[in-house]
């Protein structure tokens, strides 16, 4: 419901929203898949096919030969993680701008992380700060596709290789975008791990996978892990090393396997949308939209020059409130390095460990760049595949009033 400026907000009607149906494609399908599992009554992925075959169809989908189901995309990392077998005090390089989940495996598994900072355009780890990072005790990178805008992931990829580390891309929010290269994300790196979360492009609720392309034996290791390292394929009942039980359902792989033909609708729809809104808004003194090429848009985030936009992410968060549209500044409150469990050490009891001498180091200034996009430079607005051309000229004309109100 587009309006004037003097008519009152631009939109006084919700949004569609991920949270809910309205922003999502489920349905009829999902609901035969579920029952179908029921009906069963094999519920557990070690007695029942749902998650094996959803493995396989997603592999397909990928192109790639070798995947893990798992219970979130938290696990799907762990597992990575744990598949790179880091001892204690060994490091991890990643980014301090995304979930936290990013991060908590490398702890879990008593590892250091290293936090190198972010492009200033994306949001996304810049490759030489990454490259400056790297010790004698660095074990892997994770890199993140943030907001399903591709990372620069053969050039890390190039890096990694020439220092003999692993390269994990997170793509928990990078379901069908493409790199530089023309591939999927997930592929390039020696691990990619994606989620089923309630946000995330397709969803079981949660749910997560680790996939490779020519990596098998780093793929057993994440798939023992993910149940008790008990090897199932073998009639001994033994557990060969210390990991945990981050097994799918049955029911999470049966929703999942109803949602991915619709994938490729979904992103299709989310990107059109996206494209809609980066034309109406190119315009804007101060606000840029994250490149388009490959991207998958998980969320539209806009990058902004305060001096040229006459303020900040949380001044047009603001305005845009006024307006009926909700958006986030910063992505984030904080960089993940100045939480608690990292910044003060909150992690076995009151023993630090494995941080105890290095919390320090999490310190505000670490990553400049990282902290001047989560204080003021980044803005993300929701999406969603639901979104009609009316949605987005609405938020359009919603930006447009708040350039003008922030600016004065």
């Amino acid at each position: 419901m587009t309006t004037t400026e003097s008519a009152g907000p631009i939109r006084t009607t919700p949004f569609p929203t991920v949270n809910d149906l309205s922003g999502r494609r489920i349905g009829a399908e999902e609901l035969e898949a579920v029952t179908r599992v029921i009906n069963s009554g094999q519920l557990n992925s070690t007695v029942g096919g749902e998650t094996r075959a959803w493995e396989q169809e997603f592999g397909a989908y990928c192109g790639v030969e070798h995947v893990v189901a798992c219970s979130s995309g938290t696990s799907a990392l762990h597992l990575a993680v744990a598949a790179v077998n880091p001892g204690p005090g060994d490091e991890i390089i990643t980014t301090g701008l995304s979930d936290a989940g990013t991060v908590l495996p490398i702890v879990m598994q008593n590892a250091i992380p290293v936090f190198a900072d972010v492009d200033q355009h994306t949001g996304i780890l810049d490759p030489a700060s990454v490259e400056a990072a790297i010790t004698d005790r660095t074990r892997a990178i994770i890199v993140v596709h943030l907001f399903g805008v591709p990372a620069p992931v053969e050039e890390l990829r190039e890096i990694a290789d020439r220092h003999g580390v692993i390269l994990i891309e997170d793509c928990a929010q990078a379901y069908g975008t493409l790199t530089a290269s023309g591939a999927r994300a997930g592929t390039v790196g020696h691990l990619g791990c994606f989620s089923l979360q309630q946000s995330k492009h397709i969803t079981a609720g949660d749910g997560g996978m680790v996939i490779s392309k020519d990596e098998p034996e780093l793929v057993r290791r994440a798939r023992l892990f993910a149940d008790k390292a008990w090897p199932r394929d073998t009639n001994e009942r033994t557990h060969l090393f210390l990991s945990l039980n981050y097994r799918m359902t049955e029911l999470q792989a049966a929703v999942a396997r109803a949602q991915l033909p619709k994938l490729d609708g979904i992103v299709k729809d989310r990107r059109e949308r996206a494209h809609r809104l980066t034309e109406a808004i190119a315009d804007l003194p101060g606000l840029r939209a994250a490149p388009v090429d490959g991207s998958s848009y998980w969320q539209f985030p806009l990058f902004i020059d305060p001096e040229l936009a006459g303020g900040d992410g949380h001044a047009y968060a603001k305005a845009l409130a006024e307006q009926g549209v909700a958006a986030g500044p910063g992505y984030i409150q904080r960089p993940l390095y100045l939480n608690p469990v990292l910044s003060e050490a909150k992690t076995y009891g009151d023993s630090g460990f494995p941080l105890a001498d290095v919390h320090d180091r999490y310190a505000e200034g670490l990553c400049p760049v990282t902290e001047s996009l989560i204080s003021g430079r980044l803005l993300v607005i929701g999406w969603n595949e639901n979104y009609t051309e009316a949605d987005v000229d609405d938020i359009a004309a919603a930006l447009r009033l708040a350039s003008k109100q922030v600016a004065g």
